[in-house]
């Protein structure tokens, strides 16, 4: 097998996986058998190396890369698994902020493949169990390993880490995890591990009791970020709601026991983030005149708070480049866009984009009001042309239409 033969085989598992297609039309299976047999194959890797595993709807992504960041700060190689990615697969996988190397996919898909077709591994579980080897190769001190999706039968929780870590639950992803709070939180729960300290990083009527009950049941101490960290911190990450996810990141920082992280570490790498970890998509600016911001928030949860700061703006007209994919429930997101700005209607590049036609008559009935463009790239060049130096551009609605612009 050549390198371009394996870089190539490695393509398209990412082209039939959910993040591309979705659920029904992939076969990806929900539960931990193949993962599990996957990492004996590759020798328990995932034993080797200690952990923070973190799960939640929102904000997991952010706080598993300021736990990254400030571990760094204090002098650790550390391993950071997290998803989707945004332009490269090789994203997922960083060790001090650095991706994987090409050479480590194609080697790893060499000495592998014939294992995973056999055991028809999706994307996500090959990815998964290439993170784990990459860190055991590379020695790492500690991973920080972000949940995919929900948490009892995610793949990445074959691991017992030194702290679990649930930012907050919302509606998302309803057709696997449930279409009840309660639901959704007991697979997130599932990640709680005997023995094992818990941070919750928000507290919700609905949910907290769920994570209570399973952690009495584990013996694993719990804590409610919001409640336990009461300093103020600075961090390079602009959106208003990572104000929550320093909390949590703080909170499982702070029960990590046989590591040495002092105050200023904490101070630093909250501060560092995207030097440290090339973070990118979380109200990202990439233009001033006009501003425009990028963010990835595509749910009810996330969207509230980014909408609430995107109305918070300076601006004289407000640009919005939307597109969404086809599962989005529009009727609980499209409310909360701002009614007093003009619309980019478009749909990412892959087979699960919403056509923007569709969601341009949806949009309509909530009087969100914008013409039509045949792809993320026009609607955003049409958006540039019209703004000026006193206007703000938003990109957002889905991970995918931010991935065409950052």
């Amino acid at each position: 097998m050549t390198s371009k033969e394996a870089a190539d085989w490695l393509e398209m598992q990412y082209k039939s996986s959910y993040q591309k297609v979705g659920a029904s039309k992939n076969s990806e299976t929900w539960d931990l058998k193949k993962i599990s047999n996957f990492a004996k194959h590759l020798n328990s890797p995932e034993n080797t190396f200690k952990s923070i595993h973190v799960a939640g709807t929102n904000g997991k992504g952010s706080t598993s890369h300021m736990i990254a960041s400030i571990l760094q700060e204090a002098g650790y190689k550390v391993g950071l698994y997290t998803s989707p990615h945004l332009k490269d697969y090789r994203e997922r996988i960083r060790v001090n902020g650095e991706m994987i190397t090409k050479e480590a996919t194609i080697n790893f898909v060499k000495n592998n493949k014939a294992f995973i077709e056999k055991n028809a591994l999706s994307f996500f579980e090959i990815t998964v169990g290439m993170a784990f080897d990459y860190f055991a190769k590379q020695k790492v001190a500690i991973a920080v390993v972000e949940v995919g999706m929900g948490g009892r039968l995610d793949s990445t929780n074959i691991i017992t880490p030194e702290v679990s870590v649930i930012t907050n639950i919302g509606f998302d992803h309803v057709a696997i995890l449930g279409d009840a709070l309660a639901k959704i939180a007991s697979e997130k729960a599932g990640i709680i591990k005997k023995n094992v300290p818990v941070v919750i990083g928000e507290y919700h009527k609905e949910t907290f009791p769920v994570f209570v009950k399973q952690a009495a049941e584990m013996n694993a101490e719990l804590y409610l970020a919001e409640k336990t960290i009461q300093e103020n911190y600075t961090t390079d990450l602009l959106g208003n709601y990572q104000q929550k996810n320093y909390k949590s990141a703080v909170q499982a920082i702070r029960l990590l026991k046989s590591f040495q992280i002092e105050e200023k570490h904490i101070q630093k790498g909250l501060s560092n983030v995207v030097i440290n970890t090339k973070l990118q998509g979380r109200w990202q600016i990439i233009n001033l005149f006009p501003k425009v911001i990028c963010d990835t928030a595509h749910n009810t949860e996330g969207l509230t708070l980014t909408m609430e700061q995107l109305q918070s703006e300076s601006f004289q007209k407000l640009h919005i480049v939307f597109g969404v994919v086809n599962d989005k429930n529009l009727d609980q997101i499209l409310p909360l866009f701002p009614k007093k700005a003009h619309y980019y209607f478009c749909s990412p590049k892959i087979n699960r984009g919403l056509d923007p036609n569709k969601l341009q008559q949806q949009a309509k009935e909530c009087r969100l009001i914008g013409n039509v463009y045949d792809s993320v790239s026009e609607a955003y060049t049409v958006a540039m042309s019209k703004a000026t130096t006193k206007d703000v551009i938003y990109v957002g609605g889905s991970t995918f239409v931010v991935a065409e612009i950052v």
